[in-house]
């Protein structure tokens, strides 16, 4: 019988705070899986980017008695060996009518996720009904779900395109139903009729919800099923639980403990979960390698079918940030696999999308100059550490460099996928990865290439301050300094004669209407720590020293569990001040990675102590499974929406990018250096104090001025012919440009002692001018 009330509410997600997160080691196993709450959440399958459910909980009934077990009990959760996801959960009925004891894994044999459950009543009236609210492929509308039996057991079923699920028991169904949410659901039915009345065998194509009663079971398991037809989903299940939940257990727990032997985890209270939240969040198969950010979407319980993507997508700086982890607790195996990745999913231009499914399309399509130059590190540290071939990976490198000497400094969009211009963030990871692409090149041989590297990479660096400080502003008066970093400036457009591109407005985003544009040197970040991280400048630099000053003063703020800063001020990325959800806008909030990344400037700066405390205030502000979350609640309690001073808040839990962050401090702790430091960046830009030769222009940086003493290379990615003069036209003549192996085009020009150059361009291949004339005024005095 047709369930009525089609579609059935406008579907939502669930909680994005998880509890945990879990997987089986074996590649057997595609089946990923989150816990909060007390019940399972969203499962995947046959990949780590691809949710099939909303959520799996029970419901206990009885004579004018209803409890909803998430709501309506109070939850804990363990694991049942430390870094192994095997959990064990207990959920005690705030009435005190009922416990429910589970334990939860992925069987490592076969795609099924299974709960071995006991359910122990205080009255023999109550019955468990299980509820599964089935979104497939990542959506809650166009699912179908029946009632029906496999080889004579009874189970529910649902389906959407290629992905089926089926849900059986140990002990098998009684009385079971399938509905549409909201309507005609069980929950509905339950809730007011106690029991399963409704009995509808059939909900086609929409948000539908299926549920079943385990009678007068008080120990069973569920095994929930996957595969590409209903009956291929019955089978792996039927064959779960004829294999036995014990023997499944003890598989999975025998190949997590293989992979933590010979293992460098830290000894810190997160070491292994840490360690496994970074593996759980790996896709397996023909995509091993690749690393999700988070298995949550951010205040999921506001989303729907429109953010299709959540935080279970591929960004590749979070990427190669947990890469990295992996390589520094041992895992080189795992980090030569997401290297893999990186190098199959590059596009052909050099760069990596803003964020990708695991099949290399993308999501959105903004470009991060920081995602092009990260991937530039990892294969450096793994080329430094001789496990990979540098032959093997040039080509990745050269893409991504030549992409970065092209379209950098500039970047489309800052690490926090907002703005756009010059980032100090930005400028420290592409300044790093082309020192890095150059000696990839010196070892092979690729003197030129390893020159024009050098040579933007020094220009880049020498010119951080030209693009990102300031002095002498109120807020630098205020804080007592004499400037600062800012958090991001304005592209160099060259529309306008100005001594710095900071002369300008940023739009800040996630803000209300009115509101977003704010001048570029009142807003301060935290990235300016970058600059010490990736060895460009020394931490004892007044100018560093001054900016984590003005950081203090506007970003850090004291909750119950230690300190937080806040990403930069003017931060709308967060909920509101009522506690109500991210809907667009909102205020932002504490970020525990912030910490981290705070830990390793004090680390740097000599001072253990306190990068050591900042450790353990992330691990404070951790959920009481252990995860940790991208953001913290950092005012008052709002206690009817889960909301703690000091603890999580409804952003994405865990995210995989903070705990590589506590893996990689707790190490450097442990060893006494900054584990991401690249030496070849501290020798030639603190030790030996490098000084760009070159004054680079190109048109995605239209400087209007030059120093003196510096020659001028004009550059661009097609081939030209410059036109130029000096002095108001003087001489003018014409230049053929050259093209060099990263496939780049440009002129040098040597000012002497002249006072302006102009030039314009002749683009052979258009036959045709470029109808604009260009200008740099030759100053003295340097920077």
């Amino acid at each position: 019988m047709e369930a009525p009330g089609w579609p059935g509410m406008y579907p939502r997600w669930t909680s994005s705070a998880k509890d945990a997160v879990g997987t089986s080691m074996s590649e057997l196993s595609r089946v990923w899986f989150t816990i909060s709450h007390g019940i399972v959440n969203e499962v995947y399958y046959p990949r780590v980017d691809i949710a099939n459910t909303r959520d799996l909980q029970f419901l206990v009934a009885g004579p004018s008695y209803f409890s909803e077990e998430r709501k309506d009990t109070e939850h804990s959760i363990e694991m049942v060996e430390d870094g192994i996801p095997v959990f064990s959960i207990r959920n005690t009925a705030k009435d005190s009518s009922y416990v429910i004891e589970k334990t939860v894994m992925a069987d490592p044999e076969v795609d099924v996720l299974l709960q071995h459950v006991r359910f122990e009543p205080r009255d023999k009236g109550l019955t468990p009904y299980v509820l599964l609210a089935p979104h497939i492929m990542n959506g809650g509308y166009g699912n179908t779900a029946w009632v029906s039996e496999y080889k004579g057991i009874p189970a529910l079923f649902a389906q959407k395109g290629p992905i089926s699920m089926a849900l059986l028991s140990s002990t098998g169904f009684t009385d079971m139903s399938v509905g549409f949410v909201g309507i005609s659901d069980p929950w509905q039915d339950i809730s007011r009729n106690h029991s399963i009345t409704w009995k509808y065998t059939e909900a086609h194509n929409g948000n539908v919800a299926m549920g079943a009663s385990l009678g007068s079971s008080r120990e069973f398991v569920l095994a929930l099923g996957f595969g590409e037809t209903p009956s291929e989903a019955a089978l792996k299940a039927r064959n779960s639980l004829q294999r036995g939940f014990q023997r499944s257990m003890e598989q999975c727990i025998r190949d997590w403990r293989r992979y933590y032997e010979g293992k460098d985890i830290p000894h810190v209270r997160l070491g292994r979960i840490s360690a496994s939240v970074l593996r759980v969040h790996e896709a397996k198969s023909q995509f091993r390698g690749a690393i999700i950010a988070s298995l949550s979407i951010p205040w999921g319980n506001s989303k729907s079918d429109d953010d299709m993507g959540g935080y279970h997508l591929v960004w590749p700086r979070d990427m190669v940030e947990a890469a990295m982890a992996l390589h520094y607790i041992g895992d080189d195996e795992g980090a030569v696999k997401a290297l893999e990745f990186l190098r199959s999913t590059q596009e052909p231009d050099g760069h990596w999308y803003q964020n990708l499914w695991l099949d290399g399309s993308g999501y959105w399509s903004g470009v991060q100059m920081d995602e092009t130059a990260f991937p530039i590190l990892l294969a450096d540290l793994l080329r430094r550490s001789r496990k990979i071939r540098p032959a093997d990976y040039w080509d990745m490198v050269r893409r991504a460099c030549s992409f970065i000497v092209t379209y950098g400094p500039v970047t489309q969009q800052d690490r926090w996928e907002e703005n756009g211009g010059y980032s100090p963030f930005t400028l420290a990871v592409e300044v790093a990865a082309l020192i890095a692409g150059s000696e990839f090149a010196e070892e092979l041989g690729k003197t030129e290439e390893a020159q024009y590297m050098r040579d933007v990479a020094d220009f880049f660096n020498s010119n951080i301050e030209r693009w990102t400080y300031v002095s002498g502003t109120d807020l630098a008066r205020e804080v007592g300094v004499s400037g600062y970093y800012v958090r991001i400036s304005p592209p160099d457009t060259g529309q306008v004669f100005a001594p710095s591109a900071i002369k300008g407005y940023v739009p800040v985003k996630n803000r209300p209407p009115g509101s977003s544009e704010i001048p570029a040197e009142e807003i301060v970040s935290t990235d300016a720590l970058a600059l010490v991280r990736f060895g460009l400048r020394s931490p004892a630099d007044q100018r560093v020293v001054d900016t984590v000053k003005v950081i203090d003063r506007l970003l850090r703020t004291e909750t119950r569990t230690g300190p937080v800063w806040h990403r930069y001020n003017h931060d709308g990325y967060g909920e509101h001040d009522d506690g109500s959800p991210f809907d667009g806008t909102g205020t932002g909030r504490g970020w525990p990675l912030l910490a981290g990344e705070r830990g390793h400037y004090e680390l740097a700066s000599g001072n253990a102590r306190e990068a050591m405390a900042l450790l353990q205030t992330m691990e404070a502000q951790a959920s009481p499974g252990g995860m940790i979350p991208e953001q913290v609640w950092d005012s008052d309690d709002i206690p009817q929406r889960g909301l703690y001073n000091g603890k999580p808040s409804g952003s994405a839990m865990p995210l995989a990018w903070a705990h590589a962050e506590y893996l990689k401090l707790a190490l450097s702790i442990e060893r006494g250096r900054v584990m991401d430091m690249p030496l070849s960046t501290y020798r030639r830009y603190v030790r030996d104090r490098v000084q760009a030769r070159l004054h680079i222009w190109t048109f995605y940086n239209r400087s209007t001025w030059m120093p003196r003493g510096k020659v001028l290379r004009v550059q661009c990615q097609y081939p030209f012919v410059l036109h130029s003069g000096h002095d108001g036209w003087k001489d003018a003549g014409d230049i053929e440009s050259r093209q060099n192996p990263l496939g780049v085009h440009y002129v040098d020009i040597e000012p002497g002692d002249w006072k302006s150059v102009e030039f314009t361009f002749f683009w052979p291949a258009a036959g045709k001018w470029e109808g604009q004339d260009f200008a740099l005024e030759v100053r003295d005095g340097g920077l």
